[in-house]
């Protein structure tokens, strides 16, 4: 997997590799920093705040978004200048897709377009980006995210964090 070709597609069985590529990016883990983008309060958007309590709860310290305190369209833009320039982000978001893609993972050596699938103008966020195909596209977006199945995005964010949690957490 090379991804500085661009966005690759990917199971979650290729995740780790894909977070071992990044890995090596850095010497050290402390250079890092997840944003994990979303809502707790649409189905399909809570990924990356799920991610992002998975994370904290397994100590990783460098990351933005969790449950208790999203990062989303509300106050995405703020928190992301407070990031200082040094750090390597990793961006980490839900979007829709083609129905079988759904449960597949975009990976990519750029930054993630939040709020795209959904007809959003925030900022573009990371070095990298992860985003989780958690529903398919459709005419009204904003109720796919909603009513997507909270089963699906439970498991795509463990796959998530497990995969990083692999490759950045320090013993």
């Amino acid at each position: 997997m090379d991804v500085k070709t661009g966005k690759i597609k990917i199971k979650g069985s290729e995740l780790a590799q894909f977070f071992r590529q990044v890995r090596m990016e850095r010497e050290n883990v402390e250079d890092f920093i997840f944003v994990c983008i979303g809502t707790d309060r649409s189905t399909g958007d809570a990924l990356g705040p799920l991610v992002g309590t998975y994370l904290r709860e397994e100590g990783i310290l460098h990351v933005v978004g969790t449950l208790e305190l999203p990062c989303d369209a509300s106050n995405l833009a703020e928190k992301i200048k407070k990031i200082p320039l040094s750090k390597t982000v990793i961006a980490i978001d839900a979007c829709l897709g083609l129905s079988s893609s759904i449960g597949t993972y975009q990976v990519a050596q750029e930054p993630i377009a939040p709020g795209r699938s959904v007809g959003r103008l925030l900022p573009s966020v990371g070095n990298f980006s992860v985003a989780a195909i958690v529903n398919a596209e459709g005419v009204k977006p904003l109720w796919n995210l909603q009513n997507t199945s909270l089963h699906l995005v439970i498991e795509m964010a463990k796959e998530i964090s497990q995969a990083i949690v692999q490759e950045f957490k320090c013993s």
